[in-house]
């Protein structure tokens, strides 16, 4: 049965929400041009990801052409 809204103090009810806050997302730097990134993603700026070019410089190659240039 729930407890009257009266009751339950404005401090117990904070309390309870403290964990409900938004956290900042983490960002690292790209090792090959040094612009933020996400962790664990592609950058944006150069397409690289740990190191390894993964998508072509602007990301405009298709999915073909990369996989071509995978098979060789």
């Amino acid at each position: 049965m729930p407890v009257p809204y009266r009751r339950k103090s404005a401090s117990r009810a904070r309390m309870r929400r403290s964990h409900d806050a938004l956290k900042a997302v983490g960002s690292t730097i790209c090792s090959n041009c040094g612009d933020p990134v996400l962790p664990h993603h592609v950058c944006r700026s150069c397409g690289f990801y740990k190191g390894e070019q993964i998508i072509g410089v602007g990301g405009n190659a298709s999915a073909e052409e990369e996989a071509e240039a995978a098979a060789e």
